[in-house]
């Protein structure tokens, strides 16, 4: 997820970019098993974003805030802890959302 998490904070604010965040995620439930419900929660977060937005005006306010919280979201993973922290994490993840 560190790497996600820089790659992320190099990247413009824009649905494009949370689109290939997706596919980033994809690639890693594949390379690490291990992480795959987390990734699939991730993308599912990044993915109703998508839609609340894609096609619509999106306010430079919404998609800075959007953006600030998925990085500060990433970056409070752990993904070495106990299954405890895990758990926590993944909870966390499921009842996240972006936009608010």
């Amino acid at each position: 997820m560190n790497d996600l998490h820089v790659w992320l904070s190099q990247q413009h604010h824009g649905l494009r970019t949370y689109k290939t965040f997706q596919q980033k995620l994809d690639a890693l439930s594949v390379h690490d098993p291990e992480q795959r419900g987390l990734c699939r929660l991730l993308s599912s977060l990044v993915g109703r974003y998508i839609e609340a937005y894609d096609e619509a005006p999106l306010p430079v306010a919404v998609a800075d805030a959007a953006f600030h919280r998925l990085l500060t979201l990433l970056a409070s993973l752990d993904l070495g802890g106990n299954a405890d922290r895990r758990l926590a994490d993944i909870n966390r993840v499921a009842t996240s959302d972006l936009w608010h």
